[in-house]
């Protein structure tokens, strides 16, 4: 026990006010602690200074002397847990959601009853989280849709009361995944606020080519993640996107390993660095927030551009043996940062097998399970001690080939549960996500016990559970976990922040093609709109939307811009708003009914596309539910479910005689421009903006200075051929004015843009 002499003459340099229902303590020179109420806690008064005595035992440990480095109370507090309770700090609790639906993934009950408007407080814990915050000793708690700021900062100060009122009062490390994406609707106003920034996805902000702009991001970002209680951001996603056809293309920085590893090397600086008095030290502080990069060792290689969250995606392949660039934007970015934090704090591994490509056990498993990807690599090769956790569902039971929430134990399905949570434990990660469970790790400590002892199993217990402790230290939440809502309130999403993320967007949006400068257009001009048809359709949780048809685009904002007129014959230019081609999963149950093994082509056209050039063989395959280990797709046809988009855009082409025609495109992968490309006078690319942008582009208002973070293949021939770990493979489009739409290009109102980016990151 470390031991401080209690000096009742000491002076007091502390003092105490009541914030929000919690007790906020202001040390003279030192860290601000907060505590509630009604928690149990004591403060201790050493030297005249304020501690908290969080396991309530009358004495101050090291684990609680905000004074000591944060590495040595890590490890007292390591050392003084019980199995159960480093269990349960290796949990990573499943999606929660504010307040918990009445069913489905997101479910929730509060005294045994569902949500009920205007009865149940949307603050307040759910029976669920109680239940793993006490019985499994769970602290690390994935946050989703909040109702508000504010419900989400009453939320996290119950949540934190609840955490310091158990145990040893660790608390809560919550996280999110990416929040600041745009209502493409919502009008931008300079003087209002919203409920989050919103800014370009990272396929838009790759296309700036700017990594300040991303480091300005993250600085935004980790404020309001601050501000409603989040400490951990599942992000960034770095994965170099090689293969065009995968469906997380959208959530990368594109296909080149140096523009990734820089946009990763300011996206965690900016995140995880506090400035000013926020920082307590080593860069890290108040305003920080742990980036948990993603997918070691990349997942942007699955075949033939199938995921990996399915059991039908599950290999990464490697044609043209180039497996160690894709490790290039952590070991050169994420790994590597110019900010005093050194280092992201946090790694998840993708769920892909990388095909043949552990070089020590020759194991075919998913990379959470891999001890030579993980062990041997990561931790030993590069050197990497901080916390690795597993993607979402990685030990659980696969079921189905094509279910987004199934089991995803690639490799190691004949494991039971237990064995895979060891296997993943002796593969040298920390932490498993989705798992809101203790018992299985139980069951895999006592695993260890027998095959290593239980020294050395307790020994590898707590060097996990120091990793996954250092980082709730650092960031501030052991002395003060509590928010004032109206700072909250202040500061999410206000107008400063709407502002910068606005203009973000206006950076991100490339010119492709803009034939006879037919832009940008005079606000004296008249435009024809047409509407849209959706389609109707499913999401991957099984959630339907019905088909609709309508404005593609918020016609108020539109009408501030331009006249507007419904009949083609009256307008000066038409303005077509259309989405990339909706691509399938590459997998479908109605070919196997028929006889086929399942797969089919996922298409980047709109147009039916049969694949007469697809591998005889597949690479990678082998599943417990298939009878075949060939996963190939040759000759098969895909359709695909928005073609009416094409349709639209010939249409309209048709209806206005020769007059201009302006295609504006939000696009989440690489696509087929053949198709419709000599249709249209100009295109306008766009990866996740408000309207508002895209029309402050075409009136002039802005000049777009975006380049192509990736190349756009000419035809899905092309896509067969190239190699699913090879950036920059394919020949790309060339449209009716001559211009090739390769990796850098991009036009502004003068034409073509030629500076030092693209040399730099290609």
């Amino acid at each position: 026990m470390y031991l401080c002499i209690l000096s009742a003459n000491a002076q007091k340099k502390w003092s105490e006010t009541l914030v929000d229902g919690n007790n906020i303590i202001k040390n003279q020179g030192g860290q601000t602690l907060g505590y509630s109420p009604i928690s149990g806690i004591k403060i201790l008064t050493i030297n005249g200074l304020a501690f908290k005595d969080l396991n309530k035992n009358g004495k101050l440990d090291k684990y609680e002397d905000w004074r000591l480095p944060i590495d040595i109370r890590a490890k007292d507090l390591a050392s003084k847990l019980s199995i159960e309770q480093i269990a349960g700090l290796m949990l990573y609790s499943s999606h929660q959601s504010l307040p918990a639906r009445s069913g489905g993934y997101f479910a929730g009950t509060y005294n045994g009853k569902p949500f009920k408007e205007g009865e149940t407080d949307p603050s307040d814990l759910t029976d669920q989280q109680k239940t793993f915050l006490k019985d499994d000793n769970l602290r690390h708690v994935l946050l989703t849709t909040v109702k508000t700021p504010e419900i989400a900062a009453q939320w996290n100060n119950k949540l934190q009361a609840f955490c310091e009122s158990v145990g040893m009062g660790i608390p809560a490390n919550n996280s999110t995944d990416p929040r600041h994406g745009t209502k493409a609707r919502a009008e931008f106003d300079a003087a209002a606020g919203g409920e989050i920034s919103m800014w370009p996805s990272s396929l838009g902000m790759a296309a700036t080519f700017e990594p300040a702009l991303v480091e300005k991001f993250g600085q935004v970002a980790a404020t309001e993640y601050r501000a409603l209680g989040i400490t951990t951001a599942l992000s960034p996603q770095v994965d170099i996107a090689t293969e065009p056809r995968w469906g997380r293309f959208n959530g990368t920085f594109g296909e080149s390993p140096l523009l990734s590893a820089a946009m990763a090397q300011a996206y965690c600086n900016g995140f995880q660095t506090s400035l000013g008095t926020k920082e307590i030290a080593n860069g890290w502080g108040l305003g920080s927030v742990n980036a948990m990069v993603k997918h070691w060792p990349g997942g942007g290689a699955g075949e033939a551009g199938r995921d990996a969250h399915y059991a039908n995606g599950k290999f990464a392949v490697y044609p043209g043996n180039n497996f160690d660039a894709h490790l290039i934007p952590f070991i050169n970015g994420a790994f590597k940062l110019k900010g005093k934090t050194m280092m992201a704090s946090a790694v998840m591994p993708y769920y892909t097998i990388s095909w043949n490509q552990d070089k020590k056990n020759g194991e075919n498993v998913a990379n959470n399970y891999n001890k030579y990807i993980i062990n041997d690599l990561l931790r030993t090769k590069y050197a990497y001690d901080g916390v690795v956790c597993t993607d979402w569902l990685v030990t659980g039971d696969h079921k189905a080939m094509d279910n987004f929430v199934d089991g995803k134990s690639w490799g190691v399905e004949s494991l039971t549960i237990a064995q895979r949570h060891y296997k993943v434990l002796m593969a040298g990660v920390d932490q498993f996500g989705g798992n809101n469970d203790a018992k299985p790790v139980l069951e895999a400590y006592q695993m260890g016990v027998k095959e290593l002892g239980e020294a050395k199993m307790r020994a590898r217990m707590e060097q996990s559970a120091v990793r996954l402790l250092r980082n709730i230290f650092r960031v501030g939440v052991f002395e003060n976990p509590y928010l004032e809502v109206a700072s909250t309130k202040k500061i999410v999403g206000n107008p400063t922040y709407m502002k910068e993320g606005y203009e973000a967007q206006l950076k991100s949006i490339v010119l492709l093609k803009n034939q006879g400068n037919a832009l940008p257009i005079a606000k004296t001009k008249t435009v024809y709109v047409p509407k849209r048809f959706t389609p109707a359709s499913r999401n991957f949780l099984g959630m339907e939307s019905p088909a609709s048809t309508e404005y593609p685009v918020n016609m108020d904002l539109v009408k501030k811009y331009f006249n507007v007129t419904d009949n083609p014959n009256e307008a000066d230019f038409a303005l077509v708003f259309i989405q990339n081609p909706n691509a399938t999963i590459g997998y479908d149950k109605e070919d196997l009914k028929n006889g086929g093994n399942g797969y089919i082509p996922i298409s980047l056209q709109y147009n039916d596309y049969t694949a007469t050039d697809a591998r005889e063989t597949s690479i990678a395959g082998g599943d417990p539910m298939e009878k075949s280990a060939n996963r190939s797709y040759k000759n098969k046809v895909a359709k695909t479910s928005n073609i009416t988009d094409l349709k639209l855009v010939l249409d309209t082409k048709e209806a206005m005689k020769g007059k201009p025609v302006i295609i504006s495109i939000n696009t989440i992968n690489p696509m087929i421009f053949s198709e419709f490309e000599k249709e249209s006078s100009a295109i306008l690319l766009s990866f996740g903006v408000q309207d508002q942008a895209l029309l402050e582009t075409m009136a002039g208002k802005s000049e777009p200075s975006a380049l192509l973070p990736m190349q756009m293949p000419a035809s899905m021939s092309v896509v067969e051929k190239q190699a699913e770990d090879l950036p920059y493979d394919m020949e790309c489009h060339k449209d009716s004015e001559g211009n090739m739409y390769d990796f850098g290009f991009g036009m502004n109102w003068k034409g073509i843009i030629k500076d030092m980016r693209v040399t730099k990151f290609k």
